[in-house]
């Protein structure tokens, strides 16, 4: 994870000149290079050959859809850790939504504010690299948290998560028998002082059950409210 901190390689995915040329300039002013695509094709081989420490993609891309590469980056063990933000557009919010259940860590609506993408950007990499530098292990019935290794085992089997669902599930484990609710989870796990879309944290603790398997019943949901770990 020390390489990846380090790592200041962003590629931005995107078909239409205008929003490439804004986000690339505007990651360029914060300190970031930028590696561009114009299409899903191109976003896909690049993406492989630079190993960059995010990824900016728009959902509507020609050739092959950010969806689709989405969907193989997270299958592939080389790119499965590899924050993704989303570019949507209103309209989409089905895609926005199966976008996170694929694994991406967070989105952006069109139009947004170059300067919200660049808080973004650094509020996901932090999640992506923060793990490492706490050093501990932390454990829930047959869940195994090591934040050294930024690895997870149920049962001794490792179980692939996203920075974003690594942080929650160790944010939750950490806070074990009190209700985290929803804006908390945002403000703590995201980063976001502002009111954001909490249908995020739902979608992400749905995607982070099927993954536990038989201990995803340790996260309970405390309707109306949040969600908890029960203690054990």
């Amino acid at each position: 994870m020390s390489t990846k901190a380090a790592n200041k390689k962003i590629l931005v995915a995107d078909d239409e000149p205008d929003v490439l040329h804004l986000v690339s300039t505007n990651l360029k002013n914060a300190g970031f290079n930028v590696i561009k695509a114009e299409d899903g094709l191109r976003a896909l081989t690049q993406a492989r050959e630079t190993q960059p420490a995010l990824i900016v993609l728009d959902l509507m891309l020609p050739e092959m859809s950010g969806l689709e590469v989405c969907k193989v980056l997270k299958k592939e063990p080389a790119t499965a850790q590899i924050p993704i933000i989303m570019l949507t557009a209103k309209a989409e919010e089905v895609d926005r939504i199966v976008g996170l259940e694929l694994g991406a860590d967070d989105y952006l609506t069109k139009p947004f504010s170059p300067r919200e993408l660049v808080l973004r950007v650094k509020s996901v990499m932090r999640r992506a690299s923060g793990a490492s530098e706490l050093g501990e292990q932390l454990a829930l019935g047959d869940i195994r948290v090591d934040r050294t290794r930024y690895e997870i085992t149920v049962a001794g089997k490792p179980v692939d998560l996203t920075a974003t669902e690594f942080k929650l599930i160790t944010v939750l484990i950490e806070r074990r028998g009190r209700v985290q609710s929803r804006d908390t989870l945002l403000n703590d796990v995201w980063g976001y002082e502002s009111a954001i879309d909490t249908r995020t944290v739902d979608t992400h603790i749905r995607r982070l059950r099927e993954k536990l398997g038989k201990s995803a019943d340790s996260i309970e949901t405390v309707r109306g409210f949040g969600y908890r770990i029960a203690e054990r």
